[in-house]
């Protein structure tokens, strides 16, 4: 029995002070290294004055150290822990782009041909727009005109149902001419796959990206289902709108209060922004990317090649993630933001590091904080 005791000690203790079982603390990192990004997680989550954050990094292609820190729901004061869910919103372009590129190398998906050929119902437009184009928001398709067509509150049960939303709207520019950043494009690219696998997309990212990548904890965000470990969503208070509050709630409150998040039903863009995900699944998922696990080399290759327009203006994006530079080093990373929650994942191929934040706070800045965790562990590789 001493054995049983000592772990429930270790375990209630680890709760109490950092609100993560002691099972969750991944072995890999030096002691020294993981007080220091502990501390830097901390010291962030203090500063923006975040509910709930969950981080996992990678090394080498190896997850190594994930952890989470505050509160995943204040009203009940649940910890947040490794295993807490997010609302990934736009890092499931990545995946959506990634279940898209498994097609095209089986010969399912032509990047290059009209999307309407794997979307019958999404209306000619006065050019032809392709999956390629869609990937590298080039496609002239538009994003959202105002807060309140980001903040969709109907349920669809069917990706198609949702192309109501944006598909007798003029396109913005001419297909492959500008860079105009789309989450409703990403709809076609879902129902394109549909089409082409003969299954739903959730079943599709099941069979096809979440079980191989060992993501347990991702799944569509469904607002009906029940999903353990998912976190409560919060916003924090802006001076313009505490100015628009009753009287009686300007006096109970202040700017800079957290709040309950506006209502939201991802539903109209889960492919571009309609995911469940945790910290370490993001990473295992950035893992079984740059490891060629989920695609082959050359199709992990496409989508981190830096897109151009026709006019050859470099555009920052691949298809379906965002090409930067982290010091020296090439990188390849994407955020994302909707009612409830910031994230990010950050990969440094050279390194095979993967660092990945969710928190769930929106309009939370998290690329600070992301890349100086990559930038500590990217030494590692080099040891």
């Amino acid at each position: 029995m001493r054995p049983v005791v000592a772990k429930w000690i270790v375990d209630f203790v680890a709760f109490v002070a950092f609100g993560v079982p002691a099972a969750a603390q991944s072995p890999g990192l030096p002691p020294d290294v993981e007080r220091q990004i502990a501390a830097k997680v901390e010291e962030e989550r203090a500063k923006l004055a975040i509910p709930g954050i969950s981080c996992a990094v990678a090394v080498d292609w190896k997850l190594c150290w994930s952890r989470g820190f505050g509160f995943s729901d204040l009203e009940n004061r649940v910890a947040t822990t490794a295993q807490t869910k997010y609302r990934t919103a736009s890092i499931a372009k990545s995946i959506t782009a990634t279940a898209v590129m498994q097609l095209v190398a089986a010969g399912q998906v032509d990047l290059d041909a009209p999307i309407q050929e794997f979307v019958p119902a999404f209306p000619e437009k006065p050019w032809p727009i392709t999956s390629r184009q869609i990937l590298s928001h080039t496609s002239g398709i538009r994003h959202y005109e105002d807060k309140d067509s980001a903040a969709e509150t109907r349920h669809f049960r069917a990706l198609e149902g949702a192309l109501v939303l944006f598909q007798d709207d003029p396109l913005r520019f001419e297909p492959g001419s500008q860079f105009g950043y789309s989450t409703f494009a990403y709809l076609l690219l879902g129902i394109a796959a549909e089409h082409a696998s003969g299954e739903r997309f959730g079943a599709y990212l099941d069979r096809h990206v979440f079980g191989p990548a060992g993501m347990t904890g991702s799944c569509v965000d469904d607002h009906y289902l029940l999903a353990p470990n998912r976190t409560r969503g919060y916003q924090r208070l802006s001076a313009e709108d505490h100015a628009t509050l009753p009287a009686e709630l300007r006096e109970r409150l202040k700017p800079g209060d957290i709040l309950n998040c506006d209502l939201h039903d991802t539903s109209m863009k889960v492919p571009g922004g309609g995911l469940l995900s945790t910290a370490e699944d993001l990473v295992r998922f950035g893992i079984a990317v740059g490891t060629a696990k989920l695609v082959d080399e050359r199709s992990r290759d496409a989508m981190w090649e830096e897109q151009t327009t026709t006019a050859g203006k470099k555009t920052g994006y691949g298809l379906g993630w965002g090409i930067g530079r982290l010091g020296d080093r090439k990188s390849v990373s994407h955020g994302g933001g909707q009612a409830g929650t910031s994230t990010l994942l950050l990969l440094v191929p050279e390194r095979g590091v993967v660092v990945a934040a969710m928190c769930n706070l929106e309009r939370t800045d998290l690329n600070g904080l992301v890349e100086q965790l990559a930038t500590r562990v990217a030494q590692l590789s080099l040891q």
